[in-house]
């Protein structure tokens, strides 16, 4: 499970994903920040995927497998 951090600022709300730097948001409220975030989140992972699709088209040996967020 990842964790959500919300900053209460004067023009709403600043939010990161405490385990993934550069995973970052603001909004206007909480709950617009909130689906930033999600969306950020779901950039960031899309773009990690790809990065690794380009690696395995140049012949790259990788293995791929699915870890716990936490234990």
């Amino acid at each position: 499970m990842l964790t959500a951090v919300y900053k209460k600022v004067r023009a709403g709300y600043v939010a990161w994903v405490e385990e993934i730097p550069g995973v970052n948001t603001q909004g206007k409220t909480k709950t617009e920040t909130r689906e930033n975030l999600s969306d950020a989140l779901r950039e960031f992972v899309a773009a990690r995927r790809m990065l690794t699709k380009r690696e395995s088209a140049r012949g790259e040996a990788l293995v791929r497998e699915s870890i716990p967020a936490s234990r």
